[in-house]
């Protein structure tokens, strides 16, 4: 008999990724203040943001290598990431002007972010076994909205230290540990199979259809990351040309980054129609079109990029939960957790160049840029091209779920 927290499981799993995943672009949401008052600059951002993507990548790889993900229950690798997750991210407050203590400190909270992303999936998939691809739908759109949420805190209190973004994300890191302590583990997930952690998370791979939606996947990371990195850049670039005040740049920040998360919801009731394959390809061609067309019509007036914008922040994200459920639906049973691991770093490793390049280059070519990121679209579609129509079949719990045919 189920508990009364128990009752709401798929609510309290993404409330937990909103506040968990506040902790990921805390810095970039203080980051004009931090310009302001300690003279970072905007290569100073990409290199904290670069540390954050290398912590999450070696956590994860850490978690399959190990079997982490596996041996040990979900919720408690999660309570314990946020934990330790808003101890880093509070630490930074204190060395934020102290070259390498703030990447130190950034690397570490990337390092507990890997404890509780991949594993808010494992989580959904224990708990909500019916609709996977809405149900992840809404926990990627929990971490876009987490990712978007210090910008919002840093708007909020605009008139108060950066210190107040930096602590707030922390707060609710703390949160999302503690609601998911109280939930514990789902009922839905097969035992492990005690096999190598390494060689399972990898053997996914060697089915054609995983690895062409995989594909997609790594498509997709390269884009995104760089371009929520570079969202308060473009936005900056507007408000100048408006005249207006810096204390807008946050929030409207937050908006094209947060607009994302109607973009998987819509995407996740979509995809019960149609299926998640045609969902991911039309969110992925969308915003690599956006990518494409930015550059040329980033000389409109400022409403109308601040529009183009809000339309890239949508479509950027709605693809995400799609192909975590398909990779999810592949992924050997009883190695769930290392295969979405494993996933999770050769895509976020995937992200240290874009996000490396976008923020190096953009002084010297601005709004151009963007093109370097266009690539990810172009291949994710190109990998997923001979991916037939859609038919249901038999997920992980033996409920109904749209995958390509052939599985």
């Amino acid at each position: 008999m189920p508990t009364l927290i128990q009752r709401f499981p798929l609510f309290l799993i993404v409330l937990a990724q909103l506040c968990g995943t506040a902790l990921w672009f805390s810095v970039n949401g203080a980051g004009l203040a931090l310009t302001h008052d300690i003279g970072i600059t905007e290569a100073d951002l990409g290199w904290l943001t670069l540390a954050v993507q290398a912590g999450f990548i070696t956590g994860t790889l850490v978690i399959a290598t190990t079997g982490l993900a596996d041996r040990l229950p979900a919720s408690r690798i999660f309570t314990i990431s946020c934990l330790a997750g808003a101890l880093a991210n509070a630490g930074f407050a204190l060395v934020a002007a102290y070259q390498p203590f703030d990447l130190l400190l950034r690397f570490l909270t990337g390092l507990s972010l890997a404890g509780i992303y991949p594993l808010g999936m494992k989580l959904v998939i224990s708990w909500t076994p019916k609709y996977v691809g809405a149900a992840m739908a809404w926990l990627v759109g929990m971490l876009t909205l987490g990712t978007a949420l210090p910008h919002l805190l840093r708007g909020a209190t605009s008139g108060l230290p950066w210190e107040w973004t930096i602590l707030g994300a922390s707060g609710l890191a703390l949160l999302g540990g503690a609601v998911i302590f109280a939930l514990g583990d789902g009922p839905h997930l097969p035992p492990s199979s005690g096999k190598a952690p390494l060689r399972e998370g990898f053997a996914a791979f060697r089915e054609r259809r995983f690895r062409a939606v995989a594909i997609g996947y790594f498509g997709h990371s390269w884009e995104l990351y760089a371009f929520w990195t570079l969202v308060p850049f473009m936005v900056t670039r507007e408000m100048l040309r408006l005249n207006a005040p810096d204390s807008s740049i946050p929030l409207l920040s937050f908006v094209i980054i947060a607009i994302g998360l109607l973009g998987c919801v819509g995407g996740g009731v979509l995809s019960q129609r149609i299926g998640s394959l045609p969902v991911a390809r039309l969110a992925l061609a969308s915003s690599g079109l956006v990518c494409m067309a930015y550059p040329f019509l980033a000389f409109l007036p400022p409403v109308t990029v601040l529009g183009l914008l809000i339309i890239w922040g949508l479509t950027a994200i709605a693809d995400s939960p799609q192909l975590s459920a398909l990779a999810a639906e592949t992924a050997p049973k009883e190695r769930i957790g290392s295969t979405l691991a494993m996933l999770n770093t050769v895509g976020f490793a995937l992200t240290i160049p874009s996000i490396a390049v976008t923020t190096a280059l953009w002084q010297w070519q601005g709004v151009w840029v963007t093109w370097w990121l266009l690539p990810g679209p172009v291949f994710g579609l190109w990998a997923m091209r001979r991916l037939g129509r859609q038919k249901p079949c038999t997920d992980i719990c033996g409920t109904s779920f749209h995958l390509p045919p052939g599985r």
